[in-house]
């Protein structure tokens, strides 16, 4: 595997750890080790700059799916400082999975997120 390659996984995976962390404060954590401080997450639902605006978003996803964790479908694919791959919303209790979209994401040179752009691609009625 190329160092690219690596790169784009190294972030996508510390990206997943800040949508999975329970816990507020490490929450918080998670997300300064993936975003930059002026880092941006847009999708249909959000868009919001710095830390506090990401974690913000994280924990309401988190409280309207409690018991859920996000996980990767299929593998990363970049080039240059850009990357795109797919999750889905699964349920620890019973694997179901309501919720699925793909983001594409840009890297600074310390390869933390600059920017995600979310698309949903299944979400139930009334969410």
């Amino acid at each position: 595997m190329s160092a690219t390659a690596h790169r784009h996984e190294d972030a996508v995976a510390r990206y997943f750890e800040a949508w999975n962390a329970e816990d507020p404060g490490a929450r918080a954590k998670a997300v300064a080790a993936a975003w930059t401080e002026d880092g941006r997450y847009t999708d249909p639902l959000a868009d919001v700059r710095g830390h506090e605006g990401i974690a913000a978003v994280i924990t309401a996803a988190r409280e309207q799916f409690p018991g859920f964790e996000f996980r990767l479908t299929g593998r990363v694919d970049g080039h240059h400082d850009t990357a795109r791959f797919s999750w889905e919303l699964v349920s620890t209790a019973d694997g179901s999975a309501p919720v699925a979209g793909s983001d594409v994401i840009t890297l600074d040179g310390q390869d933390r997120i600059r920017a995600v752009f979310g698309f949903l691609d299944r979400v139930p009625a009334g969410a």
